[in-house]
């Protein structure tokens, strides 16, 4: 992939031959600049996008940097006009509440009021609900930060915009270089959550020649010290933490009064802006996987764009920014192709190569898989002063999850 850049979103794709299941592969997808190309026709009839996304519910704080990022995203590609080729992009805003059942009945009355594109959703559950729906009424799916594997190759109408889950697991399994003959232990929570993380981790460094072991302790735990020394005791190439709630400060805190911090590699998700603190000062002594943070793209020109954007806006650039305002771009250019026929729209996006805010990416045409980069940080600072810093800005293809072959 070219990392010369254009000041516009879009760069042309050679046609490349089937290689491993790892590498990036592109069908021909025609060049173009958003809002630039030949006509869709219907004079100038508006295209609806219905927006999906957690207004309210658990997961609002991200779903409101989607939505920030969708609308600096489509700013951008259109040239602030809100129009492609004449016709209006009309957003349509459904609240999904973080429900499954809130969304599919969203997305149903999206669908018969017309709309031909739907975008959306933080969470994978949801992901997997509207992708289905999709296929079943042909409308085109560009699917937002929901991180499940699933939805790459789910049906040729789904699509995604940000990253999946084996991209992280790739990048916290690069620390270690080579994973094979590699010692590598999860700590988790015993949830649900810890054991697909477990699952994940053996699935992709497992699959490499990693030994993978793990160290769950019950989500109720409050006295952390005793899963702490375990995780020293192992003596583990790398330790991959997956962990979520309350309990956060006070595991780091326990790792690091164990020593462990200092022992052995420590990685984990560098979560939002909201999560630095949490660390505490063991933060500059743990290495963070990073799906974005702003600064981490290099502060390449579509960075910039879509930083100054949000920021002119009111909002604050984040975690999940980059996946709205990738949506936005992917949108756009399916647009160029036809505002209402869903077929024309899958062609164009697949195989698509264009510069995002983190750097440059790929529609991979087999499985619509979105190839990007990925990064390495460390913290620099603690508690409320506490920001990210970048290490290495991991390639698409070091990160690339094998190919699939779409179903139906």
């Amino acid at each position: 992939m070219s990392t010369n850049r254009p000041s516009l979103p879009t760069r042309g794709v050679a046609c490349l031959a089937a290689a491993a299941a790892t590498a990036l592969l592109a069908g021909c997808a025609s060049a173009g600049t958003a809002g630039t190309a030949a006509p869709t026709g219907g004079g100038d009839a508006p295209v609806k996008v219905g927006l999906l996304y957690s207004k309210t519910g658990l997961l609002a704080a991200y779903g409101k940097q989607y939505e920030e990022g969708f609308q600096a995203g489509l700013a951008y590609a259109t040239h602030g006009t809100g129009k492609v080729n004449g016709h209006q992009v009309d957003v349509i805003e459904q609240d999904d509440t973080g429900d499954p059942a809130t969304a599919v009945a969203d997305a149903k009355d999206l669908i018969g009021k017309g709309v031909k594109i739907l975008a959306g959703t933080t969470d994978s559950g949801i992901g997997l609900q509207l992708a289905p729906l999709a296929a079943q009424n042909q409308v085109l799916y560009v699917s937002g930060p929901a991180a499940t594997d699933a939805l790459t190759g789910i049906n040729k109408y789904t699509f995604r915009s940000g990253r999946e889950s084996y991209q992280d697991i790739a990048a916290a399994g690069s620390f270690v270089g080579d994973p094979s003959g590699k010692k590598i232990l999860v700590l988790a929570q015993d949830s649900a959550f810890g054991q697909a993380n477990v699952a994940a981790v053996k699935a992709v460094l497992g699959a490499k020649g990693a030994t993978v072991t793990q160290v769950l302790a019950p989500p109720s735990a409050t006295d952390l010290t005793p899963f702490a020394q375990q995780v020293k005791s192992a003596r583990a190439d790398l330790v991959y933490v997956a962990w979520a709630g309350a309990t956060a400060p006070a595991l780091w805190t326990a790792l690091d009064q164990q020593g462990v911090l200092g022992s052995t590699k420590v990685v984990t998700g560098l979560a939002g802006t909201a999560s630095y603190p949490i660390f505490g000062n063991a933060g500059t002594k743990v290495d963070f996987l990073a799906h974005y943070f702003p600064g981490a793209g290099g502060n390449n020109p579509v960075e910039t764009a879509m930083i100054n954007g949000i920021t002119k806006a009111g909002g604050t650039p984040d975690l999940f920014s980059p996946d709205g305002f990738t949506a936005a771009l992917m949108i756009v250019h399916a647009i160029q192709a036809s505002g209402t026929d869903t077929n024309a729209m899958v062609k164009a996006l697949e195989g698509w190569s264009f510069d995002g805010p983190k750097g440059a990416e790929q529609v991979r045409a087999s499985d619509h898989a979105l190839l990007q980069p990925m990064f390495q940080a460390t913290l620099t600072g603690s508690g409320a002063s506490a920001q990210p810093k970048l290490l290495t800005a991991l390639t698409a293809d070091q990160v690339a999850p094998p190919a699939k072959t779409i179903a139906g």
